[in-house]
């Protein structure tokens, strides 16, 4: 019992999580800040695929997230759906600092709509919150596009490390959530299949002791033509 609890104990999941955006939005720094704990203020795009495996803890169970970059591919649009490929959350990065990359999030929920799976958790992550002077996105338009296209949302600054985890955190938790409910369900839907078999054999076995009655004849008219 000892071994079978312990295995029960470091069983985990494994998410596949992606970041979308235009490119300069901080992507590559949100994943830094999350996973290192560390910021480059000069970094440049990101040049080959990349990603990062976190570990989280949710309701005693070990998740980790394999969080992928995009690689700087955003630059000339040519993400590929390999990218995308197994992917069952994302952070959908913009700049509140250039409405531009505002502008872009259709585009990016296309693309990712387009790739992978329509159910992907995915939160809109209004990006570099502490450039407070320089805003052009206000929190309530970034707010009413979430709500809109059904996705969470958040503002973080990857230079304060200001709600960074809690991107990161939100997508991981509503994944677990969303799993944990169909495992729930999947249980739920064998317990009734077998409740309705053994049911099943009840009946034919209280109809087998009576005497052959009209009705046992009946069952086997019914049953056997």
């Amino acid at each position: 019992m000892a071994m079978h609890s312990e295995e029960e104990q470091t069983e985990d999941y494994l998410f596949k999580i992606v970041l979308i955006g235009d490119s300069a939005v901080g992507k590559s720094n949100l994943l830094a800040r999350f996973a290192r704990d560390e910021f480059y203020p000069n970094s440049k795009s990101t040049i080959g695929v990349e990603f990062q495996t976190q570990k989280l803890e949710i309701n005693g169970k070990e998740i980790k997230a394999q969080i992928w970059d995009t690689a700087g591919q955003e630059r000339f649009r040519a993400v590929t759906s390999a990218y995308y490929r197994g992917a069952v959350g994302a952070l959908l990065v913009y700049d509140i600092s250039r409405r531009q990359t505002f502008e872009s999030v259709g585009r990016w929920l296309n693309e990712l709509h387009t790739h992978s799976d329509m159910n992907v958790v995915t939160i809109l992550v209004g990006n570099k919150s502490d450039l407070k002077d320089a805003r052009e996105v206000t929190t309530d338009e970034g707010k009413t596009l979430a709500e809109a296209q059904g996705l969470f949302f958040i503002e973080t600054s990857a230079l304060d490390s200001s709600n960074v985890s809690a991107a990161f955190r939100t997508v991981v938790e509503e994944i677990y959530h969303i799993i944990s409910r169909k495992v729930m369900a999947s249980q739920e839907l064998k317990k009734q299949d077998s409740s309705s078999l053994n049911n099943g054999r009840t009946v034919i076995i209280q109809g087998d002791e009576s005497s052959e009655s009209d009705q046992t004849q009946k069952k086997g008219g019914c049953c056997s033509s």
